[in-house]
């Protein structure tokens, strides 16, 4: 119930600007990145780019580490879409920001400097979604969601969901974090 229902399929409006909020990608024991098990918003991201439903991307994720080190995700995505061929005209990087604040933030001067019409398009796990979209229009952002990344999944409820396993605790922590977060968030600026 918490998750924002997916992006119509049939929706035919077209974006200035996919905003792909980080925490995708985990630094490994020897600097190096990896995509992790939330990648969907990158997948997600470079595929509305690639079809024409955004003419950019902005990646926006520095390291959220409580202990800061060289490693930024935002910059290792750099080094990857350079792989995967696209042109750095259109897309965008932010790799300073620690938390989903200041990804909005810090990414509103690069959207802004590049003279990017609203409205954008926020793409971000439907788990974290809520909270993002809040935050984002805090921030004056005027964003529809595009949620992915479902780890509740998005089939209706059933009887076998009632069953326990082991596996819904990492979920509910998921969830619960979010609900935390969008309360604290909610009550900022």
């Amino acid at each position: 119930m918490w998750d924002i229902p997916p992006y119509p399929p049939n929706n035919t409006r077209t974006y200035s600007c996919g905003i792909v909020l980080g925490g995708f990608v985990t630094e490994d024991k020897d600097g190096n990145g990896h995509f992790n098990s939330s990648a969907d918003r990158f997948i997600q991201g470079i595929r509305l780019l690639s079809i024409g439903k955004i003419s950019h991307l902005l990646i926006t994720g520095g390291s959220g580490s409580l202990i800061q080190g060289k490693f930024r995700e935002g910059d290792w995505v750099r080094t990857q879409l350079k792989e995967f061929k696209y042109p750095d005209s259109s897309i965008f990087i932010e790799s300073n920001s620690r938390n989903t604040i200041e990804n909005a933030t810090l990414s509103k001067p690069i959207i802004q400097k590049a003279g990017l019409k609203p409205p954008y398009l926020l793409i971000t796990s439907a788990f974290h979604m809520r909270r993002a979209m809040m935050i984002f229009k805090k921030e004056g952002y005027n964003v529809d969601a595009y949620p992915c990344d479902y780890i509740a999944g998005t089939a209706p409820a059933s009887f076998s969901d009632l069953i326990p396993d082991i596996g819904y605790l990492q979920v509910w922590t998921s969830y619960l974090k979010e609900v935390v977060g969008y309360a604290i968030d909610y009550y900022k600026k």
